[in-house]
């Protein structure tokens, strides 16, 4: 499932792109760039015959689905935000707070007590931001992890999602996916030093600090709860999505007890499964590509 750049497992039937260093798509043979395992996977009897390729339409169409399907996102009543300044492209890079107020004016901490986010909000006290530090990681903070995987699976968004996974014959079972799913999220690996001192969670979720920067931290949730004990600063935005409800996109700058994010993007008032299941889905559809 975790495709390496020279390989065509997951890849049959994938468009042509020239940045790819070999091909799967049906004509690569007649220009001699397949992949060397292309025959395996992509041959009549391959697991990735073209029939289980995920196109860029089904992306976006069950984007839109699990957009649908979000019932535990935010309404327009529960989050108020002061975006204030919006910072033009030779301020973002600069370090100037240019919005003395905090970014959220309220947010309707009900939210918080639904299972999913209350499950999310768990795990996120359970990393050292700082990489190249080994991460410990408790019995406590493995049950963590398995009782947030448990509730966004009883969400429909996630299991719209396996529904999907399994046609594509990605997975056989729902205890398949949901072995992956924590293989992917929550395994360590090095991001400086050989320290396993990382996991795609704790990047994506809760955020790290790498030679000085603010590496990572793309949640809503996270930033508000942070924001709120006095650690986070928001600086200016320089992009807002064009959407009247939530989720929206916000593109912003802040600093995080003196370290700062130059530009960090995040869906605000969307539910954990929503960003979870989306981003599940573009790692397992398109490993190692945009």
């Amino acid at each position: 499932l975790y495709t390496a750049p020279d390989s065509c497992e997951g890849r049959c039937g994938e468009p042509f792109s020239e940045e790819d260093e070999c091909h799967c798509h049906a004509e690569c043979g007649r220009d001699r760039s397949c992949c060397e395992d292309h025959e395996r996977h992509c041959g009549p009897d391959g697991f990735s015959s073209s029939r289980d390729s995920i196109t860029d339409q089904e992306l976006l169409e069950l984007s839109e689905q699990l957009y649908g399907v979000d019932h535990n996102k935010a309404r327009p009543s529960d989050v108020a935000l002061n975006p204030q300044h919006r910072a033009g492209p030779g301020e973002t890079g600069d370090k100037q707070d240019r919005s003395p107020q905090p970014l959220y004016k309220y947010v309707n901490e009900e939210l918080f007590s639904k299972p999913t986010y209350a499950s999310f909000i768990k795990l996120l006290d359970n990393y050292q931001r700082a990489t190249g530090r080994e991460e410990e990681v408790t019995a406590e903070e493995l049950r963590e992890q398995d009782r947030f995987l448990e509730e966004v699976m009883k969400t429909e968004l996630m299991k719209k999602l396996f529904a999907f996974l399994r046609g594509k014959s990605r997975y056989g079972s729902e205890q398949e996916f949901v072995q992956d799913l924590k293989e992917m999220w929550f395994g360590l690996y090095s991001r400086g030093d050989g320290e396993r001192d990382s996991s795609g969670f704790e990047h994506v979720f809760s955020g790290e600090v790498k030679k000085g920067k603010v590496s990572g931290f793309h949640n809503w949730i996270r930033f508000y709860l942070l924001e709120k004990q006095g650690v986070v600063n928001y600086f200016s935005h320089n992009f807002d999505g064009p959407w009247d409800t939530y989720p929206d996109v916000l593109g912003l700058q802040f600093s995080w007890d003196g370290f700062y994010k130059e530009v960090g993007s995040a869906f605000i008032g969307c539910s954990p499964e929503f960003e979870f299941g989306l981003y599940s889905l573009c790692f397992l559809a398109r490993p190692g590509r945009a």
